[in-house]
């Protein structure tokens, strides 16, 4: 049972070392006002004059303060040479923390350097601040003990205080009482209320039930005449589970007079049996470090189990950590050699969707290929009406054009043509869109790639980014081919109207019905005789009517706005005036015209579009993500692999080296305090 204290001050001397505060280890942190008597407690149960003492602040740093017990006989070992100096009898000596192996016999010596100490980070005017000083006592006249002293509550702020003094200290206080592995000595003077001990109070907030709260009672030998605090040490005004001690410290004027501790003991004995004899036996310096030993004992006990399993936890944690730092760079030709490959194996293995790490929130790499290639660019050009842009009108007006000074009596094919040359193009920016897209999903795979697959880049910046360069000007290489190959995708189709084309079959066969249907129409409508005379007696007329014929044109000419009185060309007809009729009635004939051509249109179009979307796809995999994904790894080793580079590409990132030699000083802390629990045997425990 005796050996798990010892086992604790070695844990805490393994996480000092790395300035760790992530174990909760098993400590008594000494708390109560300014100037309540902890310090004084301390070095009673210490058995020397080593802590600065005063009026005042005089604790302004966290110490944490490790008791070691030794047999007379022992050996003082200085741990860096491991030399043995000659035994002395009764020997006591010190260490601090911050000055490794250096050895202090004389304890005027430790109170100095604690000032110093202290000084040096809290400043020479009351000033407080919550890096700890660490000090170990090594003497046969001490229990194994590990005390925690912290500066006192305060209200006011004194000298450079800051305003928030009492906040400073409050907070720092609940930092080190917070622990559940935290037993707390409440410091509460005797000539004060005990219902107005702040002490008691801020352990209550973090331990209301009281079960790791030991109450201490200093001054007995100050209060009032004609008072005691028989009702206090029985428990009966404020009760505390772990119980309530009594002891009488050195004053200020024995400090003064360099009474020594022993004497002090020795008095405040004699006290006690004098003012409570009935309770000397449970009070007092010596019970109180027999109790805070016993208490600290148990307590390790308690705690040990979870201890190991946090600090084998931990270590699992921090393994994992520094394998993904890596290790220190031997072989540069190999290495570089390996992370080229591996971010090329990734690269191909995130686009064929075979990679180690699926994202889960968004699609990603080849499957974001796919969705671009069968639902945008998919959705897009079914999305693209074969008759946009193309008003009647523009389909009449083309073919008329399209017959030139005479009126045709069929439907013109140069007008399909053209019309349908027109449509077909409006696909070619679908297309080139579609390219961009995919261009853009590849350019984020290298993005994908550096943060979830490959690691290792992360530790070499310029490497990562010469990658990234590599293979983004490999993209942007590609790119213009691609477009090219679309581009003459959509040419290609703009270059012969195939009208032979099989599927076109029964378009062009609806045409033809509608050209015999036409032409059947034409020949009906077509008198079967028409007498000359007849023809000639209406012709006066038709010409007195000025309808039918190019005269009348020329009369509503001349009623037109533009020839009106107040016009200037008034008697003469400018034919170039005469407004074109924008909307209007089409013939039958013109209609049907109309609506031939629009099915050719849209039965071609439909084809030319089946064709686009199968071939677009294909022609992006094949000139951009297939070439890619067979020349990357080739054009990685190429472009980086080349001597002179080495270092430069290898160089770590400087928090690398940094966080890859802390992960490993922690983790050889955690397998050290792994050893130092395992070495404790069941039977120490119970």
């Amino acid at each position: 049972m005796e050996a798990l204290i010892p086992v604790i001050n070695k844990l805490q001397d393994v996480f000092n070392t790395v300035g760790a505060d992530i174990i909760q280890l098993p400590q008594i942190a000494v708390v109560g006002t300014q100037s309540s008597g902890k310090s004084s407690v301390l070095e009673s149960l210490v058995g020397r004059d080593l802590l600065p003492r005063g009026t005042g602040i005089v604790t302004r740093r966290p110490l944490i303060l490790q008791l070691v017990h030794i047999d007379p006989g022992d050996t003082r070992k200085n741990e860096d040479g491991g030399r043995h100096h000659k035994p002395l009898e009764g020997e006591e000596w010190g260490k601090f923390l911050h000055t490794k192996t250096k050895i202090y016999t004389d304890f005027d010596e430790i109170r100095q350097e604690i000032e110093t100490e202290t000084e040096r980070v809290s400043g020479n005017n009351k000033g407080i601040s919550d890096e700890p000083i660490h000090l170990k006592i090594f003497s046969p006249h001490v229990v194994n003990l590990t005390l925690v002293d912290l500066p006192g509550i305060t209200k006011v702020p004194v000298g450079d205080q800051p305003k928030d003094i009492e906040v400073q200290i409050r907070d720092l206080i609940l930092k080190h009482i917070s622990n559940p592995n935290c037993i707390i000595l409440a410091v509460t003077a005797a000539n004060t209320d005990m219902a107005t001990s702040e002490a008691l109070k801020v352990a209550r907030e973090v331990d209301p039930d009281g079960r790791r709260t030991l109450a201490v009672v200093t001054k007995l030998d100050l209060m009032d005449a004609g008072t005691d605090a028989m009702d206090v040490l029985m428990g009966r005004v404020i009760p505390v589970k772990l119980g309530l001690i009594g002891v009488v410290n050195r004053s200020q004027l024995d400090i003064n007079n360099k009474k020594s501790v022993a004497d002090a003991i020795r008095d405040e004995y004699a006290f006690l049996q004098k003012k409570y004899p009935s309770l000397a036996n449970r009070n007092g310096t010596k019970y109180l470090a027999r109790t805070l030993n016993r208490l600290l004992m148990h307590h390790i006990r308690d705690c040990l189990p979870e201890l190991k399993t946090r600090i084998n936890v931990l270590a699992a944690q921090y393994q994992s950590l520094l394998s993904s730092y890596g290790e220190p760079v031997d072989d540069q030709s190999a290495t570089l050699l390996q992370l080229i490959t591996k971010f090329a194996t990734e690269y191909c293995n995130t686009i064929e969707g075979t990679a180690k790490y699926i994202e889960t929130a968004e699609l990603c790499g080849g499957a974001r290929i796919c969705y671009i290639f069968h639902e945008t660019f998919g959705r897009t050009l079914e999305s693209v009406d074969p008759l946009g842009g193309l008003s009647t009108i523009d389909i009449l007006t083309a073919i008329r054009n399209a017959t030139g000074p005479r009126p045709s009596l069929f439907v013109p094919e140069v007008s399909f043509e053209l019309l349908v040359k027109k449509q077909v193009k409006r696909l070619e920016e679908p297309s080139l869109r579609c390219v961009e897209l995919v261009h853009e999903e590849m350019q984020r795979i290298i993005q994908h790639c550096s943060n979830y697959s490959t690691q290792e880049l992360q530790r070499f910046p310029k490497l990562h980014e010469a990658i990234v360069e590599v293979v983004t000007s490999l993209l942007r290489k590609r790119l213009p081919i691609t477009n090219e190959m679309v581009h003459n995708l959509v040419a290609i189709e703009l270059a012969y109207i195939n009208t032979k084309h099989p599927d076109f079959a029964d378009a062009c066969g609806v045409m033809n019905n509608n050209i015999e249907e036409q032409r059947r129409n034409r020949m009906r409508e077509l008198p079967t005789a028409v007498p000359r005379d007849k023809a000639a007696a209406g012709g006066p007329q038709g010409e007195q009517d000025g309808t039918g014929t190019w005269r009348g044109m020329l009369k509503r000419g001349e009623e037109a706005p533009g020839s009106g009185p107040g016009s200037p060309l008034k008697g003469a007809v400018n034919l170039l005036d005469v407004p074109v009729p924008v909307a209007r009635k089409l013939s039958s004939r013109e209609q049907r015209d109309c609506e031939v051509i629009e099915r050719l249109i849209k039965s071609y179009f439909l084809i030319v579009r089946k064709n686009i979307q199968d071939s677009v796809p294909k022609a992006v995999m094949h000139f951009l993500v297939n070439h890619v994904k067979d020349s990357l790894q080739s054009e990685l080793v190429g472009q980086l692999y080349k001597s002179g580079l080495l270092n430069d590409l290898l160089t770590e990132s400087e928090d690398m080296a940094q966080r890859r030699k802390e992960a490993a000083d922690m983790l050889q802390a955690l397998q050290k305090a792994s050893q130092v629990i395992a070495e404790i045997r069941e039977t120490h425990l119970w």
